[in-house]
């Protein structure tokens, strides 16, 4: 059955005001800014590991495994929705640990990778976004949980 909800105001109810409600106001530079870097890390592990993945394998997994994790985000911010925010809130707690995991793990034992991934030096290579992004995201997320009589 098609979504009939037609009310668009600010007290929209229903499934597709539901799933608006993660877009809106800074939700929308986060989405731009999941999608952007999921452009990037997504592009940058394809290149290495179709051209250089005997150079560097670990490096080159853990930069296509950020990129799924990207990817997954980027979708389910879009999509909206109570079940989509919740994974989106444990898949950016699971980008945090990766990216502080695999900063530090560089920066202990940089001989383990010869080559950068995304979350390498705490993601320094794309201006520390990548360790910004997921506090960032999961601070937006918390604040849009749906709360008893909120109408979402």
């Amino acid at each position: 059955m098609p979504d009939t909800d037609t009310n668009t105001g600010p007290d929209a109810t229903g499934p597709a005001a539901e799933r608006r409600r993660l877009v809106t106001g800074p939700g929308v530079l986060l989405v731009w800014l999941y999608g952007v870097i999921t452009v990037g890390a997504v592009s940058r592990s394809l290149y290495q590991i179709s051209t250089e993945f005997d150079r560097a394998p670990l490096a080159y997994s853990l930069s296509a495994a950020a990129a799924l994790v990207y990817a997954f985000i980027t979708y389910s911010l879009v999509r909206g929705g109570e079940t989509a925010r919740k994974a989106a809130r444990i898949c950016c707690a699971a980008e945090l640990t990766g990216v502080l995991t695999v900063g530090a793990w560089t920066l202990l034992r940089p001989e383990a990778f010869p080559d950068a991934t995304v979350w390498s030096d705490f993601g320094m290579g794309y201006l520390f976004i990548p360790v910004i992004l997921p506090i960032t995201g999961m601070i937006w997320l918390r604040a849009k949980r749906r709360t008893p009589g909120s109408g979402l």
